[in-house]
């Protein structure tokens, strides 16, 4: 008899989880997929949880913060392929390889929203804190890391085969 009122118990705090998720991500599709498997993971528990809601919320909440510590490890890979045409090597093939990336970034970049490609010259190239950045550009810092992995997203997809191995 647990496992019926369970189901519905849950299910009843999907439209807020979902509405809370729309709001923070700025992207309903990405909170679709939140809310479901945090659904899916409740479901799956052995015993429900004594407060539901709260433990939904909570179970978002670190659904969410490990998509974000993914992100951040696959925005590594973009920064060790701009730096590898900082510096000159002697050898003309590399050297023409990082031409071609120093160009594909700038291509790249110049396809970004302004605001975007403010955000990501500012904290990787001259070094600004998220917190400088907001107050610059009068944002959140929560828009202001939205911001920049948009444009780590698109340098990725951008640079597709100039991108170091």
């Amino acid at each position: 008899m647990a496992s019926s009122t369970r189901p519905r118990g849950i299910f009843a705090y999907y439209d807020e989880l979902l509405r809370t998720w729309t709001g923070k991500l700025s992207n309903r599709h990405q909170a679709e997929d939140l809310a479901q498997d945090s659904m899916l993971r409740v479901l799956e528990l052995e015993t429900p949880p004594e407060q539901p809601r709260a433990y939904l919320h909570q179970t978002a909440r670190n659904i969410a913060i490990d998509a974000f510590r993914r992100e951040r490890g696959r925005e590594q890979t973009t920064l060790d392929a701009l730096s590898a045409f900082q510096a000159p090597t002697g050898n003309p093939e590399e050297e023409i390889h990082a031409a071609q990336l120093a160009h594909a970034i700038e291509t790249a970049l110049s396809e970004l929203p302004l605001k975007c490609r403010q955000v990501f010259v500012w904290q990787r190239i001259d070094g600004c804190s998220q917190q400088e950045i907001a107050e610059r550009l009068d944002l959140s810092k929560n828009m202001v890391e939205k911001y920049m992995i948009r444009a780590m997203k698109h340098l990725r997809e951008r640079l597709g085969p100039l991108a170091p191995q």
